[in-house]
């Protein structure tokens, strides 16, 4: 009876340390995933003072800016981490995430303040990023030192599903939200309530959190006297360590971050920018997708502890490189069928000599892009449609090919900034006619749409993604010693997941605008997680069984 109460008993520690743990990065991620999630509104309520490409490629990096800092965040709260512990360290990241997002609630928008709004925008983000570097190295290492042996990768893999299970949350308030009050209010002031509503989510987690004891490993160290006196200078000034954590982040989190963002908010964007499915539509059948795979992280990170780490891992990146192209080729086929149709019976082609086309990216928004070739490109990409670029046989022609109907492009160099408006929006109006003649739809219609089928491709994305980053925690931190392991596993996590994976969305849609093809973008996760396949497979040994108490 006693051995039966004693093992109740560490079950039900167990389950509070899993779901203490799982409860506040679940918030955490929340909270830093409401930004993408909201990036449209975002640009129309602080970027409003540049063009709209521009503003989009700007909200884009705006959230991106998040994910640029959480290298650094993960050495400042990695290295008191190793010193001061890993919960006090989580319970400081977790505050100043749930302070940073209430702000961003609050901003007043660029009318109201002009360009200091995206400012403050940016640094909130930059806060959130700080707090996020620090949280999830915490989390992840906290529930593997109370993991039994041979159920590192089970255990962690609940850490796993709280980003997930954070976009869900951030998804679902969203569409609560949008549905009750309507587009309209929610485009004009809705969509603060979901950052203003992280404020109850914070006062939860940090009364759950609170009651978690330290972890039993970092616990140990502390009354040995063997804790970390330089953390910072043993994980990066070692060449032993240093090389671990090169290969941790060229092997395992590169190909793993690049698989997680394409298949959690690249295909999220692909659907509402590119292939113009409504907005509550888009977010329904992600989290329905969501909903569906999630419990994939817990299948993976168990499975890990049978037959390894590094073989679920690679596997899902190889796998993942191979089949994004037909996959995301058959979300248009299955979510905007019509444009599809179109984009195969009437091709476009920009002719236009390639000095008059410029990168549409204008940060001071002084540059007015009213050459034939910009003016064309720019209706092509706000409409969503697939195109080619093609040379004149005079250079001083410019003109869209859409199928055998050629139309000529505005040229508007010579016009004053008024003239050019007024001539601007006359031939976007004839264009948009045209384009909706040759059967290219202004929006993607749900009751022609396969959704089904779209949210099995959903779904297949995130089955990649469970399969990455299930087993990615336990994999991470069986690689590094006890005294460091906070600091030398949260940098190439967060350089991973901050700059390979956090830049993917705009890199991508960067590419896309560029080329005028809209797969484009893809070869950015495609080249990423082909490379940390192969340096995986070659360099990186198998870590399940290692002991982690030394």
């Amino acid at each position: 009876m006693a051995a039966a109460e004693t093992e109740t008993a560490g079950r039900k520690s167990n389950v509070g340390v899993i779901a203490g743990a799982s409860v506040g990065t679940v918030f955490e991620w929340y909270d830093f995933y409401l930004y993408g999630s909201l990036a449209t509104f975002i640009t129309h309520h602080f970027f409003s003072g540049v063009n709209e490409t521009t503003g989009y490629i700007f909200a884009l990096l705006a959230f991106a800016a998040g994910f640029a800092v959480r290298p650094f965040g993960a050495v400042v709260f990695g290295r008191l981490g190793d010193l001061w512990g890993r919960k006090n360290t989580f319970l400081v990241t977790m505050l100043l995430m749930g302070f940073s997002t209430f702000v961003v609630g609050l901003l007043p928008s660029y009318e109201s303040i002009g360009v200091l709004a995206p400012i403050l925008l940016i640094v909130m983000r930059l806060l959130q990023g700080l707090a996020l570097g620090g949280e999830y190295g915490g989390a992840a290492t906290y529930v593997a030192e109370h993991a039994p042996p041979g159920k590192r990768g089970l255990y962690t893999s609940w850490i796993q599903t709280t980003a997930t299970f954070g976009l869900f949350l951030s998804l679902l308030v969203i569409l609560i939200v949008r549905t009750n009050i309507g587009e309209d209010a929610f485009k004009a002031w809705g969509w603060r309530i979901p950052f203003l509503v992280s404020i109850l989510l914070l006062g939860v987690s940090l009364w759950i959190r609170l009651r978690l004891n330290e972890s039993p490993v970092f616990q140990k160290m502390l009354d040995e006297g063997t804790t970390s006196k330089k953390p910072l200078t043993e994980s990066f000034g070692n060449w032993p360590n240093l090389k671990l954590v090169i290969l941790a982040l060229l092997g395992l989190t590169a190909g793993q971050a690049v698989v997680w963002y394409t298949g959690q908010f690249y295909a999220l964007f692909f659907l509402e920018k590119t292939l113009k499915v409504d907005g509550v539509l888009t977010n329904t059948l992600v989290a329905i997708a969501l909903l569906l795979g999630t419990p994939f992280f817990l299948v993976f990170g168990w499975l890990s502890d049978k037959v390894g780490r590094k073989p679920i891992i690679l596997t899902g990146c190889l796998i993942a490189a191979f089949t994004y192209f037909p996959i995301f080729k058959a979300l248009t086929y299955a979510a905007n069928p019509q444009l599809a149709a179109a984009s195969a019976s009437a091709p476009v082609m920009v002719v236009a000599h390639p000095s008059t086309c410029h990168f549409q990216f204008d940060p001071v928004g002084k540059q007015a892009f009213t050459t034939g070739c910009d003016v064309a490109k720019s209706a092509l990409a706000n409409a969503g449609v697939n195109y080619t670029n093609v040379s004149p046989k005079d250079p001083a022609s410019t003109y869209i090919m859409i199928g055998d109907k050629r139309i000529e492009s505005l040229e508007g160099t010579s016009l004053s900034k008024a003239d050019f408006k007024v001539a601007k929006d006359a031939w976007s109006k004839a264009f948009s006619a045209e384009l909706k003649a040759a059967g290219y739809p202004a929006k993607s219609d749900p009751a022609q749409m396969n959704k089904p089928l779209v949210v099995g491709l959903l779904w297949l994305l995130v089955i990649y993604v469970t399969m990455v980053y299930g087993p990615i925690a336990a994999a991470l931190v069986e690689m590094f010693p006890a005294r460091i392991r906070y600091t030398s596993m949260s940098l190439p996590y967060h350089l991973g997941n901050g700059w390979l994976g956090g830049f993917l969305p705009t890199t991508a849609f960067a590419m896309v605008a560029a080329t005028g093809n809209i797969y484009f973008g893809l070869w950015y996760p495609i080249t990423i997680a082909t490379f940390s396949a192969v340096v995986g497979f070659l360099f990186i040994k198998e870590m399940r069984g290692n002991n982690i108490e030394d």
